[in-house]
């Protein structure tokens, strides 16, 4: 019985668990709603998944605060480079949606063509906020180096755009995906990305943002 009441084991442990997933998502929808703070919010959403869901520290809610004021000035710097490119990329994938599937023929190849070349803009926008939340960049810097995992690791940035993507529409499509989806899906691509990260820096292990890579 002692097991069973043991906060870290069981049944308390994965109610525990839960408890960070809605939270966090929660906690991200509600700090992504001035739009300008994306960036930071989803490195500190990402930072957060690594350090206390995955590794199942304590604490998620004030790590998750600790980490979005550790990356403000730069997360808004970035979210506001990266937002208008971001909205006339999905504005012309739209586009191309309705006119591709309605027309066919030749629109409709332009179509399944954009997919593929919107894989290098939207692979570089995934890595994005991952980096921020796991190393300390300049916005420079941290643009070059999200371009540059784009590239260097396509098998990976495929999964985490695929990812990334079918999670937005899914909570585009139903409001209540929201609750626990942004939690998920960061934590499903944190088994991609991690191993990235690993590879160029082993002493990653166990750092925060108080104490980032540089």
């Amino acid at each position: 019985m002692g097991g069973f009441f043991n906060p870290e084991k069981g049944i308390w442990a994965f109610l525990s668990w839960m408890v960070d997933i809605f939270g966090l998502s929660l906690l991200w929808a509600a700090l992504c709603m001035p739009v300008v703070t994306i960036g930071p919010a989803t490195a500190a959403l990402y930072y957060t998944v690594v350090k206390c869901v995955r590794k199942q520290e304590n604490g998620a809610f004030g790590v998750y605060l600790r980490s979005f004021r550790s990356n403000l000035k730069t997360g808004l710097k970035a979210t506001l480079i990266a937002l208008p490119p971001a909205v006339i990329l999905v504005a012309a994938h739209l586009v191309s949606r309705w006119y591709g599937t309605r027309a066919g023929g030749l629109l409709y190849v332009m179509y399944v063509a954009q997919y593929f070349v919107l894989f290098i803009p939207a692979g570089v926008l995934c890595w994005l906020f991952p980096l921020l939340g796991r190393f300390e960049y300049q916005v420079r810097d941290l643009f070059r180096t999200a371009f540059q995992l784009t590239l260097a690791h396509l098998p990976s940035t495929v999964a985490v755009v695929v990812l990334t993507a079918q999670a937005a529409a899914f909570c585009a499509a139903f409001w209540w995906p929201v609750l626990f989806m942004p939690a998920v899906v960061t934590l499903l691509d944190s088994l991609f990305t991690e191993r990235v990260f690993r590879k160029y820096a082993p002493e990653l292990e166990g750092k925060g943002p108080e104490d980032a890579v540089e």
